[in-house]
């Protein structure tokens, strides 16, 4: 896309080779840019001229790019900031849409993305009436995660920090649906109202209408008293409604009455209650399949389904394990009062070529186990459960070969194959060797100089083969 008018860009950031990049795309797209290293210069620019959109670092010396974005919501609200960081996490997402930036953009970055982002900021009447700043929560929540599809995540909650809509989270089981809906909620405007979970598949049927909408007193044989149900515990607040897929289909079309209608009967009750609530709910389940079978309705999937949310399996992130690792060791070292255990780069490796089937609360699982039953401080390959320690562990990940070969060296080491890494070295070498021949089509003398060896030296190593 070109533009019919040349836009007047104030780029900020104290990393020279960032600005080096943006400003050559920026002025590629057709804009004139003008930058500097510090919010304070930024700020001084924009009291003598006038530019069409702001991008701007977070971590800078002297002022902030938080700061920044105050002074120009307050001086010059009609101006769209693009946000930039590489320290981010869930609540500086959150805290950069509540203070009113356009977009936030994690670092690193895609070109591709930018340029978009870039393109919508400047077009006319970008702007929409912003509501009225909320306050930080005061709750943190242990969303972890540095991992583009976690920033994806992230900005996902940061932009709904001011609406009450509905959300369907959809993720395995373990990848911490209730962590991300009790955020959704405790940065909605309903955040001081009561966030209410409720797991379908943990309630027998027979009881689930009466967790879900209550019942009076003497409606069925042993009500012995009125009991207020979760849709009334939530009121003005969210209710977060677990596994919806194990929903039976009677109590479905109970649930999309109450959501068409704002209304429901307690068992036993001739009077409707009114409610305000806002559901998000949760599955690991296709509810399109279920929809085709005829065992979820439709009309409430689309009732449902109005803000979805994928939550990555831990295979799909596996950066993210250092740190989710360390989080949980130290969590659970303060828990039982142990110092705290770490582990060494070569468990690290095992745990990120693992396909993790339980997710995060495996992971986590994992983490407790190691506080209590390894040796030492440090933890070692073979201090990991069996099923962590074999690098054949099945993965839907490409899996880095140097990464494979580290543990196989390791392993094989520890259980006492003391040649083990002179056995690779010629391996590795005899691999080298006959790629290069091919490349050369068998000429020595080629292969020779694509290995930077000389002749002498190659026909050795094929002889000593």
């Amino acid at each position: 896309m070109t533009y019919n008018q040349t836009k007047r860009l104030l780029l900020v950031d104290d990393d020279d080779s960032i600005r080096w990049v943006l400003n050559e795309l920026l002025m590629d797209l057709g804009h004139q840019v003008i930058q500097t290293n510090t919010a304070n210069q930024a700020i001084e620019y924009l009291t003598q001229q006038t530019f069409d959109l702001v991008l701007s670092d977070i971590r800078m010396s002297g002022k902030s790019g938080m700061e920044l974005l105050d002074y120009c919501q307050k001086n010059h609200p009609a101006l769209p900031v693009l946000i930039m960081t590489a320290h981010s996490d869930l609540e500086s997402a959150v805290n950069a849409y509540q203070s009113g930036a356009f977009e936030y953009l994690p670092k690193p970055f895609d070109l591709d993305e930018v340029s978009a982002v870039v393109q919508r900021a400047l077009q006319p009447k970008h702007q929409e009436t912003n509501e009225q700043s909320i306050p930080s929560p005061q709750n943190k929540f242990s969303i972890i995660g540095e991992s583009p599809a976690m920033q994806d995540l992230y900005r996902a909650i940061g932009r709904l920090s001011n609406s009450h809509v509905t959300v369907l989270l959809h993720g395995e089981s373990g990848t911490g649906k209730e962590l991300v809906a009790n955020a959704l909620h405790q940065h909605s405007p309903r955040q001081q109202a009561p966030f209410i979970a409720l797991n379908m598949a943990a309630i027998p049927k027979d009881l689930i209408e009466s967790e879900l909408f209550g019942h009076e007193k003497g409606a069925f044989t042993g009500a012995t008293s009125r009991y207020f149900g979760r849709f009334e515990q939530a009121n003005n607040g969210t209710l977060f409604l677990d596994e919806i897929g194990d929903m039976p289909l009677d109590t479905q079309t109970r649930l999309l009455r109450v959501l068409s209608e704002g209304a429901f009967y307690r068992i036993g009750s001739s009077q409707p209650t009114k409610v305000d609530v806002r559901i998000i709910a949760a599955t690991h389940q296709n509810l399109l399949n279920k929809v085709k079978q005829g065992k979820f309705r439709e009309d409430l999937y689309h009732r449902l389904n109005v803000i979805p949310l994928h939550l990555p399996p831990l295979r799909e992130r596996i950066d993210d394990i250092t740190i989710l690792a360390h989080y949980f060791l130290e969590k659970i070292a303060n828990e039982i009062n142990e110092p705290q255990k770490s582990l060494s780069d070569a468990s690290i490796n095992l745990m990120q070529n693992y396909h993790w089937p339980g997710n995060v609360r495996q992971l986590e699982n994992v983490c407790r186990w190691l506080s209590v039953m390894a040796n030492s401080q440090l933890i070692m390959p073979l201090d990991l459960p069996a099923e962590l320690q074999s690098p054949d562990t099945p993965s839907t990940n490409i899996v880095k070969w140097q990464n494979l070969l580290t543990n196989k060296l390791i392993n094989d080491f520890q259980k006492g194959d003391q040649e083990t890494f002179i056995k690779a070295q010629e391996e590795v070498e005899q691999v080298i060797i006959k790629a290069a021949l091919e490349i050369s089509l068998g000429k020595k003398a080629e292969a020779s100089k694509i290995l930077g060896w000389g002749r002498n030296t190659l026909t050795r190593k094929l002889k000593s083969e």
